[in-house]
């Protein structure tokens, strides 16, 4: 249950974003740093599990910004669906043009039909940003924010135009509060960025009627209430090491009928054995990492990234996990 604060009301700084990453913990996440080639021009962490290695946020040495959270939903996308971190990735390391187009291809060409659900905020910094929600009741109209219109919007894990997620309202209420905070009181880009620290650490998480020990799924409609999700559900008995990843991509593209298949030979049938564990999909869910990326009128990026948790679902020390990287957009 991610969720995504824009705001362009800060005077010396046009757009800041905020993001917090919220998942399981065990899935292998790469920290933000600049991508390897032939990417290099992008900065972001990148999802380690699928071979696409896509990102959920994500800016470049030219001035493309892009963030995405997923829409909630019932059923899984099917395993032939497009991966939701790529639609991203295209934007962000392709030549496709404005992004009035390359908006009008993922809308009309139907792959924002086909992917799992969406809210993806996407375009230059310096201009209009597009937010494309593919579950919202016209995906074909994109509204656009930020350029020359002060304001502070959410988003998580629903519709842009849904505007009953009380995270998000909260969101928005106290990174506005934040702002107007720090230029009243004159504080510093480390105090402002501390401040934004504090509120995507704010939890209120609903817990009556909860037992201790509920797990994720007691807890999933209560999640739109709460900026932080503290961690939830169980940590899965071993740790998965480089060969049981391995597995466990295997196992996402063998069809289940698979499974139950004797072997020849006399050889026990895969059935019988123990089937790998699947990273990313059990073990404890929670605010895996914290996003701040501020850009002042000099085009100046700060890119800074908390991870909360290692690989291992242990927490991290704070300040332990953070990235703070500096540079200025280059326009071409």
């Amino acid at each position: 249950m991610c969720i995504a604060l824009i705001s362009t009301a800060h005077p010396s700084y046009p757009l800041i974003l905020l993001d917090n990453r919220d998942e399981y913990l065990n899935r292998p996440t790469d920290p933000a740093k600049w991508w390897p080639e032939p990417h290099s021009e992008v900065i972001g962490g990148r999802d380690m599990l699928r071979d696409i290695h896509g990102t959920w946020l994500g800016v470049t040495k030219h001035g493309k910004i892009a963030c995405l959270t997923n829409y909630r939903e019932d059923v899984s996308p099917p395993p032939s669906a497009i991966s939701r971190g790529a639609i991203i990735k295209k934007w962000l390391t392709e030549d496709v043009g404005p992004v009035e187009n390359f908006v009008k291809d993922v809308v009309n060409t139907g792959i924002a039909k086909d992917a799992g659900g969406f809210s993806l905020v996407c375009g230059e910094i310096d201009k209009k940003l597009a937010i494309i929600s593919n579950r919202a009741e016209d995906p074909t109209q994109v509204p656009w924010i930020a350029g020359d219109v002060v304001q502070t919007i959410g988003l998580s894990n629903a519709a842009f135009s849904d505007r009953t997620w009380k995270k998000v309202l909260l969101g928005e209420e106290l990174m506005l509060n934040t702002i107007r905070h720090s230029v009243e009181n004159n504080e510093s880009e480390d105090q402002l960025i501390q401040g934004f620290l504090e509120l995507l650490s704010l939890e209120t998480l609903p817990r009556e009627g909860k037992e201790d020990g509920h797990g994720l799924e007691a807890y999933i409609p209560d999640l739109r209430h709460t900026i932080y999700v503290p961690t939830l559900g169980r940590k899965d008995k071993h740790d998965l090491k480089d060969d049981e990843i391995a597995a466990a991509k295997l196992h996402e593209k063998v069809d289940v009928v698979g499974f139950n298949t004797p072997v020849r030979n006399g050889s026990p049938s895969v059935k019988a054995a123990q089937k790998p564990q699947q990273l990313g999909v059990s073990g404890l869910y929670g605010t895996q990492k914290q996003s701040i990326v501020l850009v002042d009128k000099e085009m100046n990026v700060r890119f800074f990234e908390r991870t909360l948790f290692d690989e291992d679902s242990n927490l991290i020390p704070p300040g332990k996990g953070d990235v703070d990287v500096r540079f200025k957009i280059e326009k071409r």
